[in-house]
């Protein structure tokens, strides 16, 4: 099309105009109650919305065109944008009655993944647009914004730890700085080109300064200020026709990573928090699922931050524990609480909607409906005695003035529609009630005209009707034409019967038409207005958003604390010691549940051995999920519980490959190790279950007796560790923080049945083949399998028969040497030297 552009027609060069402006979207052009696409897009867009592809024909040739009705177009939209595309919506902005040529069309909105605000596109969950920016060496800036609520973060720190701060926020688009690359996202983050210059430092310095004030005050680095600046500007770009600046966008949270528990992608991934590893079974089966209490999309947001970012904070720990505890404790208060949060809309929303100019008036009266609960809630609130319980009655303003602003100026249930009357309240303004007067006066006298025309004119059959082409009218049918009387004038002829009108008539509807018109345009002008004065309070109702948020998170925790057993954690030592502690998400979905206890020291090293299916995995991860829950604030599943405050969560769980990405099993699981032992500090909790399982038995011992040496003897990390290599076992009787513990199994007759209970020593055996044949192999593999595993054992009981003795000095030499102190050279060289004397 492009190269044909002086022979366009001028609608279809205000589409190239369009398209050329916005080269990185998918323009749909609205052509009346339709948005189309032409061409090249247009065949895109038929293949992937399956939709009819027709050709558009005029004096300059035949183009392909394809669209879709605008009253349905976000499903579509939603399709395109599922499918990787960014649309920009062009709508007509002029009316046709005002030009004699081709209306004005203009981009009003950009959609993307990232940046949605409408609730057709929207879930109760947050969707991100990531910035990231770079600075001096390694290190990096990170903003992350939700435009529909407003919820606004930034961050910095080395490549690694952004890239952990990244995962744990999983925005679903993302705009970087000139320079770098996207490796830092997965693939599920929609990366986006955007102009350069928005990262400069003097261009996003002005930007977060009009809104926040003075960068240096809010963030902490150049690279952090780029990074906000730049997501200001896009966020502001894929707002198009609206206004530029984002109103509604107050508050900027800076934060520091080591401020909470780490939690990368690949423990959020192991531990399951927000989403299922398995295939198949319960889809519901995520610990934010298991605890979510919630009654409305504010607290379940809340509730999601709070299991995303754990924190480290022991007093802030507490005072989250004394709210659950007391909410926990008063069921009148916790029961209503959730009663009362049932009817909170999403106001975060809502009010992004009102500053934005984008809410109707039933979003008003939904606003209204939600801070008609505050002063309910606060009454429930009176008589806390936790301080934060406390805190949050003070901060839950009932707004009373917006309240009856809202109620005064809005009937109680307003259309949707904005530019069709019916808004506005009797009695709010003197003009709208002396138009709307007016407009019922003219419609009862037109009422009455057709019972008074058939007196004055003595036919019965005639009919006072109204049609949008010719307005009022009187109609009489042909046989009673000769009684019209001469003042009627006609005004159109049918098949039957003729239309006319009177000049009283005609008057009374210029009346009528002009009272509507002028009544529709005040009413919005009115609506308008008072979103306005709305908007004006935006930052209030945020604070009322936050606080409402806030308190059904802990009502959701403390309903799970009270109607499924979980205790108060004790935080703050230096030992892991769980009685009765059980995983949340398994006992939920299973008949029944073996609790199991913990007691393990700041840097003991749990050795765990048993068969599969013995439930080795489930135990590590109900330790791990006990310390994220209690970190965030709630309750965890035990008789009792003392946890140390923990700065990071290290899993290597589970198996796991990249074919994508060209790496094996083993690879991953190697990658992965490599970061915990990168990573891992005195502070932190790892899990590694059956590390080296993807390679040769020598190998993967050897590796997994390295890991365990490194993580006890270096860094003194708790940790707890699940194998089958039953020779690693012997590693616990030489290092002193290390313990064996094993979950038995009877495999007697040719059958597994498990305890699933922990208990002291190592496992006795494997029973895997017994488990082989549970699961359904057939009996000839198992029996063979039994009969390879006797020829092994005899043959290596044959040669551990042959003892080799030392020579003299050689055990002594071993004895005295400090293995911590040892480099790899000095090792080679002992091992060369001992191998000497055994030759």
């Amino acid at each position: 099309m492009a190269d044909r552009r002086e022979e366009l027609t001028p609608m279809l060069s205000q589409y190239l105009d369009l398209c050329e402006q916005y080269p990185d979207s998918l323009v749909l052009f609205q052509v009346g109650d339709f948005y189309e696409t032409f061409c090249e897009a247009a065949e895109l867009t038929a293949r992937l919305l399956e939709i009819t592809l027709t050709k558009r024909e005029d004096s300059t040739g035949r183009y392909p065109m394809a669209g879709i009705p605008i009253d349905n177009a976000e499903s579509y939209i939603e399709t395109l944008l599922d499918a990787g595309y960014r649309v920009a919506v062009a709508d007509q902005v002029q009316e046709p009655s005002e030009t004699a040529g081709i209306v004005d069309r203009a981009v009003t909105r950009i959609v993307t993944p990232g940046t949605l605000t409408e609730d057709a596109f929207l879930d109760e969950s947050n969707t991100f647009v990531a910035g990231l920016a770079d600075g001096e060496g390694d290190e990096r800036g990170l903003a992350v914004l939700d435009v529909s609520t407003g919820d606004f973060y930034a961050t910095g720190g080395d490549t690694r730890s952004v890239r952990d701060e990244i995962d744990r926020f999983a925005p679903e688009e993302a705009v970087i700085a000139p320079g770098l690359d996207a490796d830092a996202f997965d693939g599920e983050t929609m990366v986006s080109p955007f102009r350069p210059d928005a990262f400069g430092l003097d261009s996003a310095r002005d930007r977060v300064a009009a809104y926040f004030g003075d960068p240096d005050t809010v963030l902490a680095t150049d690279a952090e200020i780029r990074a906000c600046g730049a997501l200001l500007a896009y966020a502001e770009h894929t707002r198009a026709g609206e206004a530029d600046r984002l109103d509604y966008l107050n508050r900027l949270t800076r934060y520091d990573p080591r401020e909470h528990l780490l939690l990368d992608a690949v423990a959020l991934r192991s531990l399951e928090l927000f989403e299922r590893r398995g295939v198949g079974g319960q889809t519901d089966a995520t610990l934010f699922d298991t605890v979510d209490e919630t009654a409305s999309a504010l607290g379940a947001r809340e509730l999601t931050d709070r299991l995303r970012r754990p924190l480290l904070d022991t007093d802030e720990i507490a005072a989250r524990h004394d709210a659950v505890g007391e909410l926990r404790g008063d069921v009148r208060t916790r029961e209503r609480l959730h009663e009362k949060l049932r009817d909170v809309y999403d106001i975060e929303r809502l009010v992004s909607r009102v500053s934005r100019g984008r809410a109707n008036a039933r979003d008003l009266r939904s606003l209204k409906s939600t801070l008609d609960v505050v002063p309910a809630i606060r009454d429930a609130l009176a008589g806390s005695e936790s301080q934060r319980l406390t805190a949050l009655h003070d901060r839950l303003d009932p707004c009373r003035d917006v309240r009856n602003e809202i109620d005064t100026a809005l009937v109680a249930e307003p259309p949707i529609e904005l530019t069709e009357g019916g808004l506005i309240a009797e009695g709010y303004d003197p003009d709208l009630d002396s138009l709307r007067a007016t407009e019922r006066e003219g419609k009862n006298w037109i009422d009455e005209l057709e019972t008074t025309e058939r007196e004055h004119t003595g036919i019965d059959s005639l009919k006072v009707g109204y049609n949008q082409v010719h307005g009022y009218y009187i109609e009489v049918t042909n046989p009673n034409l000769d009684a019209v009387p001469d003042d009627y004038q006609r005004r159109q002829t049918l098949k039957n019967s003729e239309r006319f009108v009177t000049p009283e008539l005609k008057e009374r509807e210029s009346e009528i038409v002009t009272a509507e018109q002028r009544a529709d345009e005040l009413e919005y002008d009115l609506f308008t207005d008072l979103r306005s004065s709305i908007a004006a309070e935006t930052e209030r109702i945020q604070s009322v958003a936050d606080a409402l948020a806030a308190l059904d998170a802990l009502q959701s925790f403390a309903t799970v604390a009270a109607e499924r057993d979980y205790c108060r954690p004790e935080l703050g030592g230096d030992a892991v010691e769980v009685e009765g502690g059980r995983h949340p998400v398994v006992e939920r979905t299973q008949q029944s549940f073996v609790p199991n206890p913990t007691t393990l020291s700041r840097g003991d090293i749990a050795i765990i051995t048993g068969p599969n299916m013995a439930g080795k995995s489930t135990y590590m991860r109900q330790v791990a999920l006990a310390v994220v829950l209690a970190q965030a604030g709630g309750f965890v599943p035990a008789a009792s519980a003392r946890l140390p405050v923990v700065d990071r969560l290290f899993t290597r769980v589970g198996a796991s490959d990249d074919i994508a990405g060209g790496r094996s099993t083993f690879m991953v699981e190697m990658t992965e190790l490599a970061t915990i032992l990168d990573a891992v500090t005195e502070r932190s909790l790892v899990l590694l279950d059956e590390v080296g399982r993807g390679t040769s038995t020598a190998d993967g011992l050897a590796l997994a007796q390295a890991v365990v040496e490194q993580l006890h003897d270096v860094v003194g990390a708790t940790t707890l560790f699940a194998t089958h290599h039953h020779a690693l076992t012997e590693t616990a009787d030489r290092l002193p923080r290390a313990r064996n513990y094993h979950f038995a199994a009877d495999g007697s007759g040719g059958t597994v049945s498990f305890s699933h209970e922990l208990k002291p020593g190592a496992a006795s055996g494997s029973y895997g083949i017994e488990v082989a044949r549970s699961a359904g192999v057939p009996d000839p593999v198992v029996s063979r399998a039994h009969e390879l595993l006797d020829r092994e054992t005899d043959e290596q009981a044959g040669e551990s028969s042959e003892e080799t003795e030392l020579p003299d000095g050689a055990v002594g030499r071993l004895h005295g040497v400090d293995i911590a102190q040892t480099t790899p050279l000095e090792a080679l060289e002992l091992l060369s030297e001992l191998k000497s004397q055994l030759e």
